[in-house]
């Protein structure tokens, strides 16, 4: 990413990270860190995730990430109430010093993934300096941008990745060094994940840090909304305030790369068999009576050729593929690149959704979006849906139409590991 003639080394800036005094729970005031983390709001599998993790410890943060009441209004002041008591309480303090903190997840298999969380400097799109890849759906930015301006917090980091020149950078350097010393926490959540966090806060590290940083560029790999929530904030305030900046997890994914995974769409109310009668002609449709493993194995060699998808909610998987070309020349719009176009979420937002089966891509009403592939199953056959089954995206697809300022359909990919929630928050007043 460094090349002659690339955005990166074209940008006026570059990114510029900020280290901060971050939230962390006390571990002597909560059952254990491991009960009180959560995967990122988007991702808890409500209500039955929702009820579980409030379930694991009172002092869960998803009592804080999404809040439970009657409506938008209380559910934000309700936020804000448990935040402010638990800071008096001492079950979040402030540490001590400003630092930029070093993260590390590890996973059963062998994944390890390390970067670096602290404030980001907002930036606009046409700046190059952080390139998003996914529209937004601004019922949700909204609800967001409600919830940070009732609690004056950034609650959960985003992930942003970047494309350092791996182990030889002054950021990796440091991260790797901090690896090897004793962290401020150590925990293992449900998923098999643990977790570790340092914090660094020696002024000459960390201009180091920020001046290597400062010559890159970063992808949104996850939370486009959250993104989106901190430029409308940050438009709401006279400059310079605290909302100038954004709380953000950076991973160098040359030296650690991410995995990349779909997102799956839940159709309401709507029974497979209609689904399916909808395609007739326009696509080939196979029933798969397989496991879902074996399901997903198919979905991706015919992936391989051309658009595919795999319904189900009716106790077997139908393979969806090899749509009509009149059908797509009529339905996806041609101003875009090719690589756009022939998206699988293209196909399914611009075609499926819009033209066969008319349902509107962001009314939660009608359309669930979804990361775990056998909880999208389960609840279309539990509620009587079409659960849209989804192949993932190579990273580099999604850099290139990025780095060429073309944003994918809502929901198309799912980079991780995720951060887990409620490790380090940031307060704006702190």
């Amino acid at each position: 990413m460094n090349t002659a003639g690339h955005p990166e080394a074209t940008a006026r800036r570059g990114l510029e990270l900020t280290p901060f005094r971050g939230l962390r729970y006390d571990p002597d005031r909560v059952g254990s860190l491991a009960a009180v983390t959560s995967p990122p709001y988007d991702v808890v599998v409500r209500p039955d995730g929702l009820h579980q993790l409030q379930s694991n410890d009172p002092y869960n943060i998803v009592r804080l990430i999404l809040p439970q009441a009657t409506t938008p209004a209380e559910r934000n002041e309700q936020a804000a109430r448990t935040l402010r008591g638990w800071l008096s309480e001492g079950i979040l303090t402030a540490d001590p010093e400003p630092g930029l903190y070093v993260y590390e997840q590890r996973d059963g298999a062998g994944l390890l993934q390390r970067g670096i969380i602290g404030t980001l400097l907002l930036s606009e799109p046409s700046e190059g300096v952080v390139l998003p890849h996914e529209d937004v759906m601004p019922h949700v930015v909204a609800d967001r941008a409600a919830l940070m301006r009732a609690t004056s917090a950034n609650l959960e980091p985003l992930l942003l990745t970047y494309r350092g020149n791996g182990s030889e950078s002054v950021t990796t350097t440091a991260i790797e060094r901090m690896a090897g010393q004793p962290p401020l926490l150590a925990t293992t959540t449900e998923d098999g994940y643990s977790h570790r966090l340092w914090s660094i806060t020696d002024p000459s590290e960390v201009a180091r840090i920020r001046s290597d940083l400062g010559r890159h560029q970063a992808l949104i790999a996850d939370g486009h909304h959250r993104w989106a929530t901190y430029r409308r904030l940050r438009a709401e305030h006279a400059s310079p305030s605290p909302w100038d900046h954004g709380l953000v997890l950076l991973v160098d994914t040359a030296r650690y790369p991410l995995r990349v995974r779909a997102i799956h769409r839940l159709l309401h109310g709507v029974p497979v068999a209609r689904s399916l009668a909808l395609l007739d002609g326009l696509f080939r449709v196979q029933r798969l009576d397989v496991p879902l493993a074996e399901a997903l194995d198919a979905l991706a060699d015919s992936a391989c050729a051309g658009n595919a998808f795999v319904l189900a909610g009716d106790g077997a998987f139908h393979l969806v593929d090899r749509p009509d070309p009149d059908l797509l020349s009529r339905t996806v719009p041609t101003d875009r690149p090719t690589a756009w176009r022939t998206l699988d979420a293209t196909v399914l937002h611009a075609t499926l959704l819009a033209h066969v089966w008319h349902i509107p891509e962001d009314d939660p009403a009608r359309i669930a979006y979804i990361h775990d592939t056998a909880a999208t199953v389960e609840k279309a056959e539990r509620d009587g849906g079409t659960a849209v089954l989804m192949h993932p995206v190579r990273e580099e697809v999604v850099r290139d139409l990025a780095r060429q300022g073309v944003t994918m359909p809502r929901k198309s990919t799912s980079f991780g590991p995720k951060p887990a929630s409620g490790l380090v928050l940031r307060a704006l007043d702190v």
